[in-house]
């Protein structure tokens, strides 16, 4: 079964999270930008999200800004990558963090806070494309020319190619799009993306294997 490394490397619209272009790593959340500072009581930084949580729990709301900077960079690209485009990206983080503000008392620790919020994004992302078309990452292809580094030609082809990947993503069914976005874009292992889920590491295995046939097929059409 090929793994994640060997699709980037193959199609190059399936650049893991830490590869995506500067504009998707801005925070949705415009109230908690760390560059605005983030009022926090002395020491809360260097606290576990566990402890955080729990400080949250006990009614410092300060601690959840906190945990809000450490993880809307990953939300927000998983809101993304769903969603295709950067308004309903930031529109679904900001119902991602609002949603986990909310039901903190269902966080148990029995898996990461990353996890669980991970959960809750995909969740709320499949929720909102249900019975939605799902939108491609309509590309300017001369944006992304690096004419420094690469020869225009190569750059544009990649750019084309790029956009045609994340096209034939937004078109897998649902669990597969989810398989593939955390697998490839966010380099989750299978165990965690099962828990993200609610299913079995098998499942993952499966859904991803699928995937991959699927996107091949897509992509093949798109060709012809």
């Amino acid at each position: 079964m090929e793994e994640a490394g060997g699709l980037a490397a193959t199609w190059p619209g399936l650049e893991p999270a830490h590869a995506a272009r500067p504009e998707a790593g801005r925070g949705p959340v415009r109230d908690h930008e760390s560059h605005d500072g983030v009022e926090t009581s002395p020491g809360l930084e260097h606290l576990d999200d566990v402890t955080l949580v729990d400080a949250v729990r006990s009614g410092r709301r300060e601690a959840f800004d906190l945990l809000v900077v450490r993880h809307r960079r990953a939300v927000y690209q998983v809101c993304y990558r769903f969603t295709g485009n950067h308004e309903d990206a930031s529109d679904l983080s900001q119902e991602v963090f609002l949603r986990a503000y909310r039901g903190l008392t269902s966080f148990k620790g029995s898996a990461a806070f990353a996890t669980w919020l991970y959960r809750i994004a995909v969740n709320a992302c499949l929720s909102r494309s249900a019975g939605q078309k799902p939108q491609a990452d309509v590309l300017d292809p001369d944006r992304h020319v690096d004419t420094a580094h690469v020869a225009a030609d190569v750059a544009l082809a990649r750019s084309r190619m790029a956009a045609r990947v994340r096209a034939a993503v937004a078109q897998l069914p649902r669990k597969q799009r989810a398989t593939v976005i955390l697998r490839v874009y966010h380099d989750l292992p299978h165990e965690q993306i099962a828990k993200v889920l609610g299913s079995s590491v098998g499942a993952v295995k499966a859904n991803f294997f699928h995937a991959v046939r699927n996107l091949r097929r897509l992509l093949g059409e798109a060709e012809n």
